[in-house]
C-alpha cells in the first residue's frame, strides 16, 4: 500500500514538472545565458541607481576638468567631456533611454505582430492572403527610409521615435505568428473549443496565444538587441533622441569626434552598448534551446 502511495507521489511530481520549470532548468544548465542574465541585470541595476551614487549630475558642467581621464579620486568614474559633464552620470543616463527604447518598441511590435499574426493565420482563406500581402508591400519598402521618414515627419519626440520603430519592426513577428498558428488551429483542443460554441476571440485568447509564448519570448530576446542598435544608429545620424536627453548611440556620436583626444567618450559607452547586445543574444539563444521541443 505504501509503496503504491510512493509511485502515485512520484507519478505526481513528474506531472508536475512543468514546461516552465523544465525551461528554467535547461536555461540554468546554459552558463553563457545565465552569465549573460547576471550582466544584464547589473547594467539594469546601474542605470537606475548609477546616478544616484555620483557626486555630479546630469546637467553639471565643470569647466575645470575638461576631458578628464577616468579618475576615481576625484568622482569622475568615467572621466569628462568637452565641456566637463560627467561620463558616468551621462553613460547611466543614457542606458535607461536606450533600455526603455528596447523594451517599449518591442512590446509595441509585440502586440501588433502578435494580434495580427494569430488573427491571420486562424481566419485562413482570402482574408490571410490578403492580410500578408499587406505585410509583402511593407517589407518591399526600404527598412530605414521608412522610419527615418516617420521621425522626420512626426517630429523627433522621444515616444513618437518607440512608434516609428515599433510601426515597422513588427512584420517578422507577425509572419512567425501566422506560421504557428496555421499549425495550432488544427490541434484537437481547439476543434474541441469550436465545437463547445467558443468564438474566435476566446479561442485566440485562451488557447492560440498561451502555445505561441514559447517562440514569442524567444522573439522577444532577439528584438529587443535589435531595436537598441536600430536607435543607436539613428541617433548616431542625428535622427534617433535629442539632447538634453541622450543614449548609448548619442554618447557614441559625441565620442567619434573626439576620439583622437578623449578615447574613452567612445570606448565607454560602445562597451556599454556591445555587452547589453550580446548578453541579449546569448539570452535569446539559450530560451530558444530551453523551449524547443525537439530536445524534451
Amino acid at each position: 500500500m505504501l509503496g503504491r502511495k510512493r509511485k502515485a507521489m512520484e507519478a505526481a511530481a513528474e506531472q508536475g514538472n512543468s514546461l516552465g520549470r523544465d525551461a528554467w532548468r535547461r536555461l540554468r544548465a546554459n552558463k553563457a545565458a545565465m552569465v549573460s542574465l547576471g550582466l544584464l541585470i547589473l547594467i539594469s541595476i546601474a542605470v537606475v541607481v548609477g546616478p544616484w551614487l555620483s557626486p555630479y549630475n546630469y546637467f553639471s558642467q565643470d569647466y575645470n576638468a575638461i576631458w578628464q581621464a577616468p579618475n576615481l579620486a576625484n568622482g569622475h568614474f568615467f572621466g569628462t567631456d568637452r565641456v566637463g559633464r560627467d561620463l558616468f552620470v551621462r553613460s547611466m543616463t543614457g542606458g535607461r533611454i536606450s533600455l526603455m527604447v528596447g523594451i517599449v518598441t518591442t512590446l509595441v511590435s509585440l502586440i501588433i505582430g502578435v494580434s495580427y499574426g494569430a488573427i491571420a493565420g486562424f481566419v485562413g482563406g482570402r482574408t490571410d492572403s490578403i492580410m500578408m500581402r499587406a505585410v509583402d508591400i511593407l517589407y518591399s519598402l526600404p527598412f530605414m527610409f521608412f522610419v527615418i521618414l516617420l521621425v522626420v515627419f512626426f517630429g523627433r519626440n522621444l515616444f513618437l521615435l518607440f512608434a516609428a520603430i515599433g510601426a515597422v519592426s513588427w512584420l517578422d513577428m507577425a509572419r512567425i505568428v501566422r506560421g504557428q498558428t496555421l499549425t495550432i488551429k488544427h490541434q484537437p483542443y481547439i476543434e474541441a473549443a469550436r465545437m463547445s460554441g467558443a468564438g474566435m476571440g476566446h479561442i485566440l485568447a485562451r488557447h492560440v496565444v498561451p502555445n505561441l509564448l514559447g517562440i514569442v519570448v524567444v522573439y522577444v530576446t532577439l528584438t529587443i538587441p535589435q531595436v537598441i542598435l536600430f536607435e543607436s544608429f539613428l541617433s548616431y545620424l542625428g535622427l534617433g533622441v535629442q539632447p538634453p536627453a541622450t543614449s548609448w548611440g548619442a554618447l557614441i556620436n559625441d565620442g567619434t569626434g573626439e576620439m583622437g583626444i578623449a578615447p574613452w567618450l567612445l570606448i565607454i559607452p560602445s562597451i556599454f552598448l556591445a555587452v547589453t547586445l550580446f548578453c541579449f543574444n546569448f539570452i535569446g539563444d539559450g530560451l530558444r534551446d530551453a523551449l524547443d521541443p525537439k530536445d524534451r
